[in-house]
């Protein structure tokens, strides 16, 4: 078996507004912590940034990837990208955290953080919003026939406890003595980006919350009930919510789970 290697990778990120911290992951830059290995993808596909910004300038995006790879053949450290990123482009272009990672050859790990971060699903975000808002109201439906949903909390902001500018809110949740459980709907079916989204969050969310709430958290992604987790894309989404520590529920699952936090909601008010 071929030992993992370490590596350290951060997302380049395209912020149009600086006051409504949306943002779209443009790039990612991966670097060996063993070797001197450093390299870059940028996205071939700007269609999340135009239907965030539709006056953004992509063919200046474009010309970002031939300026940082000379720099990073140059050698040039993170806090040097980062300034000339600043200077470049008035932080339209931002640099997310470094984070660590195991992986195999550095091409193939650069290849699976490109799908991970930067492809863009094939199918329509109308049936992605579409998928989740039924999922969002099974899990509702439930929840609010075992008597519990007005006792939990709803929306909880990512930014709360983790970065400021992540616009990502789980769904619901509650607190039964030191434990935060969380429940957010994620369409499987519409493609992989909303797991991708809530794999790359929740890690540093769950920290946060160790630190800010002095409590452990489980986040259970609630997901459709006919889905195939054979199918190549199903499996590849279930498998990063898997490494980030999320567990999986169908929708068919979530009257149990409803009874559950009954039973626990209600020893919490005695």
């Amino acid at each position: 078996m071929t030992d993992k290697r370490q590596y350290e990778f951060f997302l380049l990120r395209y912020v149009p507004d600086a006051v409504k911290s949306e943002f779209v992951n443009i790039g990612v830059v991966l670097l060996g912590m063993e070797s001197d290995y450093a390299e870059l993808r940028l996205t071939r596909d700007w269609r999340r940034v135009r239907c965030l910004d539709p006056a953004a300038d992509t063919e200046l995006l474009e010309g970002l990837e031939r300026d940082l790879r000379k720099q990073l053949s140059e050698g040039a450290d993170r806090e040097v990208m980062i300034r000339r990123l600043q200077e470049s482009f008035s932080n339209l272009v931002q640099v997310s955290e470094m984070k660590g990672c195991l992986g195999d050859e550095p091409a193939q790990e650069l290849e699976n953080l490109v799908r991970m971060y930067l492809q863009t699903a094939g199918t329509g975000a109308k049936r992605d919003l579409g998928e989740r808002q039924r999922i969002v109201g099974a899990m509702r439906g439930a929840f609010e026939q075992a008597g519990v949903w007005r006792l939990m909390q709803q929306e909880i902001q990512a930014a709360k406890y983790a970065d400021p500018r992540d616009p990502l809110k789980i769904d619901c949740g509650y607190r039964p003595n030191g434990v935060i459980k969380m429940f957010h709907g994620v369409a499987l079916k519409s493609g992989v980006d909303a797991a991708k989204v809530l794999a790359y969050s929740y890690p540093e969310m769950k920290a946060g919350i160790e630190k800010k709430e002095d409590a452990t958290s489980i986040l259970t992604a609630v997901v459709e009930t006919d889905v195939d987790r054979n199918e190549e894309a199903v499996a590849f989404a279930v498998a990063m919510l898997e490494k980030s520590a999320i567990s999986i529920a169908s929708v068919a699952e979530m009257p149990r789970y409803a009874e559950v936090a009954r039973s626990e909601l209600s020893r919490t008010r005695l």
